[in-house]
C-alpha cells in the first residue's frame, strides 16, 4: 500500500512539472515590442579635429636681419598698416647711400658722354670728323646711359631692401602667435619663410576635421552642422560645410592600422570672442534626410538565414548538405512582428539612420508590431515563427 502511494505521488509530480513546461512553452518567449510609426530619419557623419581662422598671415621677413622692434606680443589686437616689427637696417641703409653715389657717377659720365656726342655730330656734318669718330662717340652715349640705368634699378632694390626691414600688418586681427624675441635673428628668404609671427582674422573661425573615405562620399558644401568644442560644455554651435579635401590623409600606410581620411572645413556661424586656434572639437555633419518614412530602433534589425524564413514545418525535414552545395549561408537583415503571438521574421530593405532608428525603405507596415529586445533573445535565440509573450511595450523614442 505504501509502495501505491508513493508511486503515485510520483506521476503527480511529474504530470505537475509536465503541465507547467507545457503552460510556459505556449506562453512564449517574453519580448519588448512597439508600433511602427512614421517620421523622420536624419543622417549624420561625425569627424574630429581643431578649429583654426578661416584667414591667418605669417609675418615673415624677406630679408636678413636681428629684430630690434616688436611693437606686438600674442593676444594683441592690431590694425591694417600697423608697424609690427624692424630689423636692424644699418646694412642696407649704407647699401642705398652707395647705390646713389655710383648713380650720381654714371650721371655725370652721362651727361659728359651726351655733350661729347653733340659735338661729334656738328663735326660730322661739317667733315671735320670720320664717321667712325661719330660712331665711337655714339656707343659711348648708349653705353654711359645703360650704366645710368642699371644703377637706378640698384638703388631701388636697394631701397626696396631697407624698406622690407620694417615689417607691417596686412589686415586687422588678433596676434595669435609670436615666434622670435628682440635681439634674434630673422632669416630673410624668399622660399623659405622664417615666421616671426602669426596675425588671425577670429571674426572667422573653421573646424578642420577628419572625415573616413566611406563617409566623406555623403557630404556635400552647404551641409548643415553641429560643432561642439571641448572647451566649451553642453553648449552646441552651428556651422555650414565649406571646403571638401580632393586628397586623401593615410595614416599606418601598408599596416593593418592603415586609415584613409579626408579633412572637411566647417565654417562656424557666430564664433564666440573666447574661441582660440587649436581647440579640440568634434562635429556631426546633418547629411541625408528622410521624412514621413517608416522607421525601427537600430536594435529592433537583426539578421537570419535566408533558407530559415519559412514556417518551422517546412524547414524541419531540410538537409543542412544544400546549404553547403548552394555556396553557404546567405543572411538577410530582417525585422521580427508580431502576429497572433508569434514572432514572424520580415526581411527589410534599410535606407539611412541616425543615432537611433533605421528608414525602412520596405518590407513592413505603419502600426506592425515589431520586437524591440531583449537584445540577447533579439540578436542570436528568436526564430521565426516562435511564440511570444508581450512583456511590455515601449513607446518609441
Amino acid at each position: 500500500m505504501k509502495k501505491i502511494l508513493i508511486g503515485g505521488g510520483i506521476v503527480v509530480i511529474v504530470g505537475v512539472i509536465i503541465t507547467l513546461n507545457l503552460i510556459k512553452k505556449e506562453k512564449g518567449v517574453e519580448v519588448f515590442t512597439e508600433k511602427v510609426k512614421l517620421g523622420a530619419v536624419q543622417q549624420k557623419v561625425t569627424g574630429s579635429g581643431q578649429i583654426k581662422p578661416a584667414v591667418e598671415v605669417k609675418i615673415s621677413a624677406n630679408v636678413a636681419g636681428k629684430i630690434v622692434r616688436l611693437n606686438a606680443k600674442e593676444g594683441d589686437r592690431v590694425k591694417k598698416g600697423k608697424l609690427l616689427a624692424a630689423l636692424d637696417p644699418a646694412q642696407y641703409q649704407a647699401a642705398v647711400e652707395k647705390t646713389q653715389s655710383i648713380l650720381l657717377s654714371y650721371k655725370a659720365n652721362e651727361k659728359k658722354a651726351k655733350s661729347e656726342l653733340t659735338r661729334a655730330k656738328e663735326l660730322f656734318q661739317k667733315n671735320l670728323i670720320s664717321a667712325a669718330d661719330y660712331e665711337a662717340a655714339e656707343a659711348n652715349y648708349e653705353a654711359a646711359t645703360a650704366s645710368r640705368m642699371q644703377s637706378e634699378a640698384s638703388l631701388k632694390e636697394a631701397e626696396d631692401a631697407l624698406r622690407k626691414t620694417r615689417l607691417y600688418a596686412t589686415m586687422d586681427g588678433v596676434v595669435t602667435k609670436l615666434n622670435k624675441e628682440v635681439g634674434e635673428m630673422a632669416i630673410g628668404a624668399q622660399f623659405q619663410e622664417d615666421v616671426i609671427m602669426v596675425v588671425s582674422n577670429l571674426s572667422v573661425m573653421e573646424s578642420v576635421i577628419e572625415v573616413d573615405e566611406n563617409d566623406v562620399i555623403n557630404i556635400s558644401l552647404g551641409d548643415s552642422s553641429d560643432v561642439e568644442i571641448d572647451a566649451f560644455a553642453d553648449t552646441t554651435f552651428k556651422g555650414l560645410v565649406t571646403e571638401i579635401a580632393n586628397s586623401a590623409i593615410t595614416k599606418g600606410l601598408g599596416t593593418q592600422e592603415q586609415v584613409t581620411n579626408f579633412e572637411v572645413t566647417v565654417t562656424l556661424e557666430n564664433p564666440d570672442q573666447r574661441f582660440r586656434p587649436g581647440m579640440s572639437t568634434t562635429v556631426d555633419i546633418r547629411t541625408n534626410r528622410l521624412d514621413n518614412v517608416i522607421k525601427v530602433p537600430i536594435q529592433a534589425v537583426t539578421v537570419r538565414e535566408k533558407s530559415r524564413l519559412k514556417k518551422k514545418r517546412d524547414i524541419e525535414d531540410r538537409d543542412e548538405e544544400e546549404s553547403e552545395e548552394s555556396g553557404g549561408k546567405e543572411m538577410v537583415e530582417v525585422v521580427f512582428v508580431v502576429e497572433d503571438n508569434t514572432a514572424i521574421a520580415k526581411p527589410v530593405k534599410l535606407g539611412i539612420s541616425d543615432d537611433t532608428h533605421y528608414a525602412i525603405l520596405s518590407g513592413l507596415n505603419e502600426d506592425d508590431e515589431i520586437i524591440t529586445g531583449p537584445f540577447k533573445i533579439l540578436n542570436k535565440s528568436l526564430q521565426n515563427d516562435d511564440l511570444v509573450s508581450v512583456k511590455s511595450k515601449k513607446k518609441g523614442k
